[in-house]
């Protein structure tokens, strides 16, 4: 058994026919290609007996009637048990569907070949299939040709095209069914109306493309699944695997087993080097896409809000509601935007708050507490508001801010885990730890003013990661932080004043990384 595993319009029933046509004539006729069995199957109750039907047909040359799925399952296994028979089955997406097709692995005999396509890993694991091959992104001299062959009829762009089609190829990202259907829409039409293509496609993406692609995201049928999708298309692309597991954990996602869907089912990816998650354009269009179908023209009902100019004017109108549950706005202008903390007060139910750039005056009690992770960028404060309630916070990033002292008072976080203070060129001392008695990561890279690592970092029982890489003011470290059994990588490169290390660091017993470069230890 072959596999053929990929997202949608990645070209995998493409391969699957192409390979069916090269070598179908090799088995004397006993061959079937039975397409499009999701759809097959969802249409029609009697749909596994129509395609159990179908294979009997094809491969036997007789037109065989079932009654039933546990009878064609009895027939499939009497009649073809031992041929040598080629068997395409296109598009499967239940487990059910392939134990009515092949309920026996070991039906057919030597020489047959049985290609399965599916955009669900876990069903090509489950039969034990001997080779499985991942649908990829074509490169761009690849997608450049097939894309030109639909839109020119011929392998290269028009002349004076050029350009333009390198533009629509980009936004396809490699995806076949994108290059084909965009190709066959712009075809024989003017440069303005390529361009004005090009300019809807960045606000609204093609509905043909978005519908093949949803339904991987339909076929989720637990909710939450559903929900780490959506978090990921509008928060968290490109973050830790782990991190964003921890935060949507505590959302009552389950995100352990969610994200292992979501990548079997070929909705996300990780990077194996860096643990990161990504995901393919078209798709994270089609995910936000999906938050807006909720109230089209009033943002402030949307779940998530990640486009700047329905978050200003959200915050600007005051008109954000209970049905908020993440925002992120990432201001690339000179001046900063401003906004009054009273602009979060309808907000109750925000968990994901991410800012770069962007000022709040007022009460920040009237931010939400139910935030799991807050994101602050270059924020003006010196110090975090007292009124914050962050009990409820996994992971704090306040990175390129202007905080000379965390917290002036310290209040009990039990919650958090993940605490990001980086390149806060004003930052003194760190926090006093005893108050964030779960704390597992904590990263101060390139606080250039920070002097002192408070003594209570030995309070720190399930720490697992210290950086404090280009620390250049940073001294040697309190004899506390050697008692940390739990660490696992500590970061001290890039520190000239720390010039030595305690003897005993040896209990230090779950350290497994230590980066000292660029220090004064010898």
């Amino acid at each position: 058994m072959v596999g053929i595993w990929g997202m949608g319009g990645s070209g995998k029933t493409t391969t699957a026919k192409a390979i069916y046509n090269r070598i179908h004539r090799r088995f004397n006729g006993r061959t079937s290609f039975i397409g499009n069995i999701r759809e097959i199957c969802e249409n029609d109750s009697r749909g596994i007996i129509h395609i159990q039907q179908q294979l009997l047909s094809d491969v036997l040359k007789t037109n065989e009637k079932i009654h039933s799925i546990e009878l064609g399952i009895t027939k499939i296994e009497k009649t073809l048990q031992g041929k040598k028979a080629f068997v395409v089955l296109d598009d499967v997406t239940k487990s059910e569907q392939l134990k009515a097709m092949c309920a026996n692995h070991k039906l057919f005999c030597s020489g047959s070949v049985m290609i399965i396509t599916t955009r669900d890993a876990r069903l090509l694991n489950s039969i034990r299939a001997k080779h499985v091959f991942t649908m990829t992104e074509m490169d761009e001299n690849q997608s450049l040709e097939l894309f030109s062959w639909h839109a020119f009829q011929q392998p290269s762009p028009r002349e004076g095209f050029s350009e333009l089609s390198r533009n629509v190829v980009a936004y396809c990202g490699g995806l076949p069914l994108a290059l084909e259907v965009l190709g066959s829409y712009l075809t024989d039409r003017t440069k303005q109306e390529w361009r004005s293509a090009l300019l809807k496609l960045e606000k609204i993406p093609n509905d043909q493309v978005q519908q093949k692609l949803r339904i991987s995201y339909d076929g989720l049928e637990d909710h939450t699944i559903k929900d780490i999708f959506l978090d990921i298309c509008c928060f968290f692309i490109g973050k830790n695997r782990a991190d964003v597991t921890e935060i949507l954990n505590d959302c009552g996602f389950y995100a352990d087993i969610g994200i292992a869907v979501l990548i079997e089912r070929s909705l996300i990816k990780v990077e194996k080097k860096n643990n990161k998650l990504q995901i393919h354009d078209l798709l994270r269009d089609m995910g936000r896409a999906i938050v807006g179908e909720s109230s089209p023209k009033n943002p402030g009902e949307h779940s998530r809000l990640w486009f700047p100019n329905d978050v200003v004017d959200v915050l600007t109108k005051n008109i954000g509601t209970e049905t908020v549950e993440g925002l992120v706005l990432k201001s690339h202008r000179i001046d900063k935007f401003c906004f009054t903390t009273n602009s979060f007060k309808k907000m109750k139910k925000l968990r994901l708050l991410q800012l770069d750039h962007v000022d709040l005056t007022g009460d920040f009690e009237y931010l939400s507490k139910q935030l799991r992770w807050v994101n602050w960028q270059r924020s003006t404060f010196n110090y975090i508001p007292n009124d914050l309630d962050l009990g409820n916070l996994i992971a704090f990033e306040l990175k390129y801010s202007n905080v000379k002292q965390v917290w002036k008072e310290t209040e009990l976080m039990e919650k958090l885990k993940i605490l990001n203070l980086s390149h806060s060129m004003h930052l003194k001392s760190t926090p006093d730890f005893s108050k964030l008695p779960n704390l597992e990561k904590l990263i101060m890279k390139d606080c250039q003013s920070l002097s002192e690592v408070h003594p209570s970092i030995g309070d720190l029982k399930n720490i697992l990661l210290i950086n404090l890489k280009d620390c250049t003011s940073l001294g040697n470290l309190p004899i506390e932080i050697y008692q940390l059994a739990s660490v696992k990588t500590l970061i001290l490169s890039g520190c000239p004043n720390i010039d030595k290390l305690e003897e005993v660091i040896g209990k230090m017993e779950s350290l497994t990384t230590l980066a000292a470069k660029n220090t004064g230890v010898k």
